[in-house]
């Protein structure tokens, strides 16, 4: 069974392996369809239209599935890598682990943002950017500029004590455990981090970012602590909407995975620890 580890705690050869599969991802032509699949959902999910990846119920196990995919993508180069998580409850500065030049690199330079340091630096040529906002190539980042804070455990706590899993009209302003993990009510927590970090992460785009994974790795971490504490709780729309996933509804673009079918994360992976 597939252990997923908070990154503060690889050693120094699982950064190796994580980041070279990666990279060979990158270099076989696989990972930017990842990218594409995202901004795709991005751009066609909306408040008041169809929507699957975001702004509604099927937010969570839309990217569980996507994570899923991934990391098995990263285990056909590496059968030994699973994905890391990123608690920035607990790692909040820019100077945290996850942005050494033996994992993520860190911050962009001031003026293009552009990254220059760590394994997916613009300078190194290993990453270059194909599937982009505008004619800019390299990877980008702000940490920190966009918004003030991360998330705190006490922000994370608050919403983790939610009961309701959504609710009706299903989408950005509903009220619901999805909903404020999404952030788009509540004290914020994915929306504010894609912020902070900045740069392409700031865009649908933002996979180009290999932290996306990490940041959604937790998010995924504090959805399954969630059905932890709350076992009586569960996906809701049970019934079919026009305009969203019910719980035996197919997910798009899959079109084999209904949102039950991501319920049980641990037929799959499990977490180093509760949250």
């Amino acid at each position: 069974m597939a252990v997923r580890k908070n990154q503060a705690t690889l050693t120094a050869k699982e950064k190796r392996d994580f980041v070279d599969a990666v990279l060979q991802l990158k270099r076989l032509g696989r990972y930017d369809g990842y990218v594409s699949t995202h901004n795709r959902f991005i751009v066609s999910d909306t408040d008041n239209g169809e929507r699957t990846g975001h702004r509604s119920p099927s937010f969570l196990p839309w990217h569980r599935r996507f994570l899923l995919q991934f990391e098995q993508d990263l285990q056909s180069v590496n059968p030994a890598v699973t994905l890391p998580y990123w608690d920035w409850t607990a790692d909040r500065t820019t100077s945290a682990s996850l942005w050494g030049a033996d994992l993520l690199g860190g911050s962009g330079r001031p003026g293009d943002g552009r990254v220059t340091t760590g394994p997916f630096a613009g300078a190194g040529g290993q990453w270059p950017i194909s599937v982009r906002p505008d004619s800019r190539d390299y990877l980008r980042r702000s940490l920190g500029t966009g918004v003030g804070q991360l998330p705190t455990r006490a922000d994370v706590e608050s919403v983790l004590a939610v009961r309701t899993y959504d609710a009706a009209p299903w989408n950005s302003s509903s009220d619901g455990f999805r909903n404020q993990l999404e952030g788009w009510r509540g004290v914020n927590l994915h929306n504010r981090v894609h912020v902070w970090v900045g740069g392409l992460m700031g865009t649908g785009m933002s996979p180009n970012d290999p932290v996306f994974w990490l940041h959604h790795c937790f998010i995924d971490k504090l959805w399954a602590e969630w059905q932890r504490r709350h076992p009586d709780q569960g996906y809701l729309p049970t019934v079919a909407t026009p305009d969203v996933c019910a719980l035996g509804t197919p997910m798009k673009p899959w079109n084999d995975t209904t949102p039950a079918d991501m319920l049980d994360h641990t037929r799959h992976y499990t977490y180093d620890s509760t949250f």
